[in-house]
């Protein structure tokens, strides 16, 4: 299927060499996360066996649209998120992809509200199909709650300014609606600016990341992990700012060493359930050829025992 907005996966064939390292016997169950537009999914595809299975998930109706296109019968496609993982069978995971942010199409859509380079609908909804919006949001909220996601989601010091200037508008011109509107308030709410960053980055971040309960689901995602994936399968997840990979890292880290509960010390040591393989970042060269995958991280762990 041809789709007006181009993207670039990001390290795609390291992603997909990660994944598929398990010595598994056929027939195998690979997880893609997060379809996007399909670059990892396709990849996979095409080094997988017959009796092999691919379990897709996406919230993006235009994603699934495109996977659905791809008319392969090894392929299942799921409109709905990554925190559903644990809906699958237990240890039947051979290994699991999550490639976590925004796909390019989505934020050269200016119909979809993720960019503050395009005047569109304040919208940033992943499923575009249900769900409220940016707008609807900040409509509502009060002025602490916007402050609190801006801080929280953005890491944004003129949090409280930004606030302030987004309920003043609203109650002097009514709510905000277009991308545009919020980009140029921000703008003028943050006194100084980091080089080579427009200053409505971090809002708008924050805004998508909270709309769309990002770091939640994917907290609930990695949790099903332990439970889906099979004793010696891939866990690989890429992710894009420093939120999504602290989580991840310390997910891997908590679960890669042995422990006990302390309020129970004669309870049997809970083993490692996961053992840390790779820490991965694109190479100079993709970098140069795909800016936007400049601050991608690659984190893959492997599952140590059979899951509960």
């Amino acid at each position: 299927m041809q789709h007006p907005f181009q993207h670039t996966t990001v390290l795609l064939h390291e992603a997909v060499e990660a994944l598929m390292a398990a010595d598994t016997t056929a027939p195998r169950c690979w997880v893609d996360g997060t379809f996007g537009r399909g670059g990892h999914s396709r990849l996979i595809l095409s080094r997988m066996d017959a009796q092999d299975t691919l379990v897709v998930f996406d919230k993006d109706p235009e994603a699934v649209a495109q996977a659905h296109a791809i008319g392969d019968a090894r392929l299942q496609v799921r409109h709905e998120g990554f925190a559903n993982l644990s809906a699958l069978p237990a240890a039947s995971v051979d290994g699991l992809l999550m490639d976590l942010g925004v796909s390019s199409p989505q934020i050269d859509d200016a119909g979809r509200g993720f960019s503050f380079r395009f005047d569109g609908p304040l919208d940033m909804r992943m499923d575009s199909s249900r769900g409220q919006t940016v707008a609807q949001w900040l409509e509502g909220a009060e002025l602490g709650e916007i402050a609190e996601v801006i801080r929280e989601y953005g890491e944004e010091r003129y949090a409280g300014s930004i606030a302030k200037a987004i309920v003043a508008r609203r109650q002097e011109r009514g709510p905000l609606t277009r991308t545009t509107e919020l980009a140029e308030l921000v703008a003028g709410a943050v006194r100084s600016r980091e080089a080579g960053q427009n200053p409505a980055t971090r809002t708008f971040q924050a805004l998508r990341i909270f709309i769309n309960a990002e770091l939640e689901e994917l907290q609930q995602a990695l949790a099903a992990a332990l439970a889906v994936l099979k004793p010696g399968a891939r866990l690989v997840v890429i992710s894009f700012h420093s939120l999504e990979d602290r989580i991840v890292k310390r997910f891997i880290e908590q679960h890669s060493r042995q422990h006990y509960d302390r309020r129970m010390p004669l309870a049997a040591e809970q083993p490692m359930r996961l053992r840390a393989v790779a820490r991965i970042k694109p190479s100079a060269a993709e970098v140069a050829a795909n800016p936007r995958a400049r601050s991608a991280i690659m984190r893959v762990a492997e599952r140590t025992e059979v899951a509960c």
